[in-house]
């Protein structure tokens, strides 16, 4: 049997995705759980594969707000996939906190200026969010 999580990180940014896995490959080596990643890099890929899709599901959301197509990866259902599994992530206060209105409890603020105390800071706040969600059926694979 494998424990796995699937993580849908939201964001635009090449460096900060690259900090981002970096760290959580670290984090993923010192608890029990396979990761499986979806990556999105535009408001567009959210509403087609995430918002119109009812069997998306996900065990955490990395959630950034702006992207390069000027759209916002806010358009994301919270709601349906659930704000306790969100992590904000954004440079801007105000879009975090629009994320908080929103039922968002984690936010790590990104720094572009210091990505690395960002990646840190946001894998201390990954494993806390595994740590808070125990497993469930859904996350247990058996091996072919």
């Amino acid at each position: 049997m494998i424990l796995h999580k699937t993580i849908l990180i939201l964001e635009d940014d090449l460096r900060t995705l690259s900090k981002i896995l970096e760290k959580l490959a670290v984090v993923e080596e010192d608890q029990p759980y396979e990761f499986s990643m979806v990556i999105l890099t535009n408001y567009l890929q959210v509403e087609a594969y995430i918002n119109n899709n009812p069997s998306a599901v996900f065990d955490m959301i990395l959630l950034d707000r702006d992207c390069k197509l000027g759209g916002s990866f806010h358009v994301l259902d919270i709601e349906r996939l659930g704000p306790q599994k969100v992590i904000a992530i954004s440079s801007v206060p105000k879009y975090n906190e629009e994320a908080r209105k929103r039922g968002v409890t984690r936010i790590v603020a990104k720094d572009y200026r210091d990505l690395d105390t960002f990646a840190d800071a946001l894998a201390a706040e990954v494993i806390a969010l595994l740590k808070a969600s125990p497993p469930s059926e859904a996350n247990l694979h058996r091996i072919l």
